[in-house]
């Protein structure tokens, strides 16, 4: 399945980029695991996007929970609980 990402605020900071379109492997088909995908790159990925870090997710524009699905083609966004202009 192939979606697209973007970064906002400190998390782009972070992680250099923007945005990407990727393939997700199979088995990845929620939000949530979009994110441990992420976080399995390692360096500043696993650390950008911790768990423990507070992180909102949105899919198609929309705030999400984790457990949301994905769908081809998609947006899933991740930002800080609060970002500015």
């Amino acid at each position: 399945m192939n979606i697209q990402l973007r970064f906002f605020a400190s998390v782009r900071e972070a992680v250099g980029t923007s945005g990407e379109t990727v393939a997700l492997p199979a088995g990845v088909a929620t939000v949530g695991a979009v994110r441990d995908f992420l976080i399995a790159r390692g360096g500043t990925w696993a650390e950008a996007l911790a768990h423990e870090r507070a992180l909102r997710m949105a899919f198609n524009q929309v705030m999400c929970e984790p457990d949301t699905p994905l769908a081809e083609g998609g947006e899933v966004a991740f930002f800080p609980p609060v970002t500015g202009g």
